[in-house]
């Protein structure tokens, strides 16, 4: 048996053991989909956001990308964003890296990843030239890294709140909160380490005047 061949065997015996557990489980899904909160998070298969927070289809609305990342030329990412914040009406955005990540231990290296990998680690590299003072006072190799995968999703959620889809919701309907989380892969424990609630403040520069 080939091994994706057994992944629809599992579909198949996960299925029906919802529905022996509860027959209207997958008509309810059908037609209900009311999440709180939108989950940004590392495509990195240990890190899957329902299971680590123990929620239940239809509780989360997920996003995923290498090392959970809020770039503002990415339309994928924006087009999730837009939908959740405006149509889902989400209380809270999530953006949630991990100890460990890849992503982030590639952005502390000099190596060439090739040609589109290089872009999207380069967002990271910005992130330790902003931090570089903080970073390079880190004499411990694996600190380091943990503390720019910290650093990483402060700066993450900030790029979310300069996102006029972000203050257009705060001006209006003074929601989502915006949070920034860290998931621990030796512990499975998630470690807050930043927010912001909405209308925080924001350097003006990056704050729009004019939204309708």
């Amino acid at each position: 048996m080939e091994t994706y061949q057994k992944l629809l065997l599992e579909n198949k015996a996960w299925a029906k053991e919802k529905v022996e557990g509860d027959p209207a489980y997958f008509d309810r899904l059908a037609h209900i989909q009311t999440p709180e909160f939108l989950w940004i998070g590392c495509s990195d298969s240990r890190v899957p956001a329902n299971e680590i927070t123990n929620t239940q289809p239809g509780e989360i609305f997920v996003h995923r990308n290498v090392a959970n990342m809020v770039v503002h030329t990415d339309v994928n990412l924006l087009s999730v964003l837009e939908y959740a914040v405006e149509h889902l009406k989400v209380k809270h955005v999530i953006v949630c890296g991990h100890y460990g990540c890849g992503g982030v231990k590639a952005a502390l290296s000099n190596h060439d990843f090739k040609q589109v990998l290089n872009m999207w680690i380069r967002n990271i590299k910005d992130v330790y030239r902003i931090h570089r003072d903080e970073l390079d006072g880190i004499s411990n190799e694996e600190s380091k890294f943990d503390r720019l995968v910290e650093l990483n999703v402060v700066e993450q959620v900030m790029h979310l709140a300069k996102t006029s889809i972000i203050q257009r919701a705060w001006k209006k309907e003074q929601r989502p909160d915006l949070h920034g989380w860290v998931y621990g892969l030796k512990d499975g424990i998630i470690n807050p380490v930043f927010e912001m609630r909405a209308n925080t403040p924001l350097d003006p520069l990056y704050e729009y005047d004019d939204l309708q």
